[in-house]
């Protein structure tokens, strides 16, 4: 049993926040260097390694011998749909929108995973629920726009469904991991086990070619080490610590409004009022909406 430490928690929980806020900026920066595929296959392989040895240090590996063939049948479809589907998506969606689009786009997850704990978490349905999903929605019509709300004129369309979508895949991946007693890194990285599986799977079918240079190399580091995997442990340990969720998770959102100074001052693209306006929309309908079930996830 750990002991409770309010102070660590918040320390894991800021050291999580800051680190997640980078990889809207690092996407950006490692595609300008390389395919979407090829920075999910590299990214993956460095989160891979990384879960691996974490295992290593932490004395876990010999859970895996523990686990039973269902186990596996799960972590194959958690693999599949997180980091094989949502990374493939969503660095889709990156190589085609600006960050400050994207990422917004992105963060309608929280709202998604909402409605889908209505059938699936048997979530009770109220009005608030309701008006939650109204005011996220219409901060993805105030972005996907760019603020020209009577024009409907979307500059990327597939770009903005691919981003949307994502949130689709990634509230799946939660709400059907949230099922799972295995411990969570162990699982984490059997899902990037099954995840680099299908990832080699689709390169053999559908990717012939293979490009990279060094900082390709170094984005994929970081990106497989920070967004993918470690930062995830982080967070684990933040609400280990914690006295109460509730005391850490509302920091979660300020992780798009962090990355907008990034992709600002590192990026260099303009922010424009209808991104942070957008952005605003969206996460105040997450907070008017979510539930207790929904509160401890990561961006």
């Amino acid at each position: 049993m750990v002991k409770k430490d309010q102070k660590k928690a918040y320390i894991f929980a800021v050291i999580s926040v800051l680190l997640w806020s980078t990889v809207a900026t690092a996407f950006k920066l490692t595609l300008r260097e390389t395919g979407y595929v090829e920075l999910l296959l590299m990214s993956s392989l460095f989160s891979f390694f990384a879960l691996f040895f974490l295992l290593l240090f932490q004395k876990k590996l010999y859970l895996l011998k523990k686990l039973r063939p269902g186990d596996y049948v799960d972590t194959a479809l958690l693999g599949f749909l997180n980091p094989f589907l949502y990374y493939l998506i969503i660095f889709k969606a990156y190589s085609l929108l600006p960050a400050q689009l994207a990422q917004p786009l992105n963060q309608i997850w929280g709202v998604v995973i909402v409605l889908f704990s209505i059938p699936l978490l048997k979530q009770k349905v109220t009005i608030k629920t309701f008006a939650g999903v109204l005011v996220s929605f219409f901060g993805v019509f105030v972005l996907s726009t760019e603020g020209k709300l009577f024009s409907f004129e979307i500059k990327e369309p597939f770009g903005v469904f691919l981003a949307l979508f994502s949130s689709i895949v990634w509230s799946l991946y939660w709400i059907y991991n949230t099922r799972s007693r295995r411990d969570p890194v162990v699982s984490l990285f059997l899902c990037f086990v099954f995840g680099l599986i299908f990832i080699l799977i689709y390169l053999l079918l559908f990717h012939q070619t293979f490009q990279f240079s060094f900082l390709a190399l170094a984005g994929s580091l970081y990106i497989g080490v920070f967004e993918m995997g470690i930062t995830y442990v982080l967070w684990l340990k933040a609400l280990k610590f914690t006295i109460t969720t509730a005391k850490i998770s509302i920091l979660i959102y300020l992780v798009p409004f962090i990355s907008l100074i990034f992709i600002k001052f590192i990026l260099g693209e303009k922010i424009l009022l209808s991104s942070l306006a957008g952005l605003v929309f969206i996460i105040s309908g997450i907070l008017i909406s979510r539930t207790k079930n929904v509160s401890n996830i990561k961006p």
